[in-house]
């Protein structure tokens, strides 16, 4: 694993993201984990900067689509047109084919629009007119969204939000880090960020991830925690993907770590990442609520 080159990556994103070393990890923590990451959170606090850092550091095509109400699913996956000269059909792509891709403010287009990325985020494929057409490898969504109470939104539904591993917020700096951006000499910051892995590279930590091994007593705290979720009254509780995701994601944090194991402390840190937006909300307890109570409830099986 290219310890030395995934450190001065997390050093360079920290001067894009001022402050947030935590949800820096986190977001790499999912991209080694082979995952796709939503991250919500209020306008202006730095996701789109974020996410064109990471394809920029991480040497990896990049697009970004801008959600809207209006737009359509052939506006992303692309569009079968008759060529009159060839006297046959022919694909376009759209901008999907891209091996990172930012779907910004998801909530913002409608349902159907949403469902166009299925497919791309469950198989790596997408099928227009019914011909498969096979993605860039590695692929990776990034969405970004507004908060549901803001106007102008759709909610995303659960079959949508179990595709994403992860779920994070930036959150506002703290002074000191507020401060230090005021002073930056320009804004151009993720111009700056050098190419610290590619594509191969990548794939190589990903499969030291897989390799990663996690004792029998650590899986069965994962499956307590799953279990405890799906024994809350009014909530739906994990899926097995989401089961997987947990494994999976604590796995790349203990590769980011320096261990080739996984500890309860590595379940932890990811478990609420993972779980909160997949567990439904009822009228009285938020999914971070549910998470932190489950956390508290169920002790590492030793």
């Amino acid at each position: 694993m290219p310890n030395e080159e995934i450190a001065v990556l997390v050093s360079q994103l920290e001067q894009v993201l001022l402050g947030k070393k935590l949800q820096i990890k986190l977001a790499l923590c999912c991209i080694f984990a082979k995952g796709h990451l939503l991250i919500e959170d209020l306008p202006g606090m730095g996701k789109t900067s974020l996410c064109h850092a990471l394809a920029q550091g991480l040497s990896l095509s990049y697009q970004r689509i801008q959600f809207t109400s209006d737009m359509l699913p052939a506006d992303i996956l692309g569009v079968t047109i008759f060529d009159n000269q060839q006297n046959k059909f022919e694909f376009h792509p759209g901008p999907i084919f891209k091996q990172m891709l930012l779907a910004d403010e998801i909530n913002r287009a409608s349902p159907k629009t949403q469902s166009a990325l299925l497919e791309a985020m469950a198989e790596k494929q997408i099928t227009v007119d019914g011909e498969t057409y096979p993605l860039p490898q590695p692929f990776f969504v990034i969405a970004t969204q507004n908060p549901s109470d803001q106007s102008g939104t759709f909610p995303l539904p659960e079959s949508q939000l179990d595709r994403f591993m992860m779920r994070l917020s930036i959150g506002y700096p703290d002074t000191d880090s507020e401060m230090a951006m005021l002073k930056q000499q320009s804004n151009e910051t993720t111009a700056s960020v050098r190419h610290c892995l590619n594509a191969s590279s990548l794939q190589a930590v990903q499969r030291s991830v897989d390799n990663v091994t996690a004792s029998d007593s650590l899986l069965k705290y994962i499956l307590a925690l799953v279990n405890a979720s799906r024994n809350k009254n009014e909530s739906v509780g994990l899926s097995p993907r989401a089961t997987k995701a947990i494994l999976q994601a604590a796995k790349a944090w203990a590769l980011l770590s320096g261990r080739q194991y996984v500890v309860p402390e590595d379940v932890q840190i990811v478990f609420p990442h993972v779980a909160e937006h997949r567990i439904r909300q009822n009228m009285h307890q938020q999914g971070q609520a549910l998470s932190t109570e489950i956390l508290t409830q169920v002790n590492p099986i030793l």
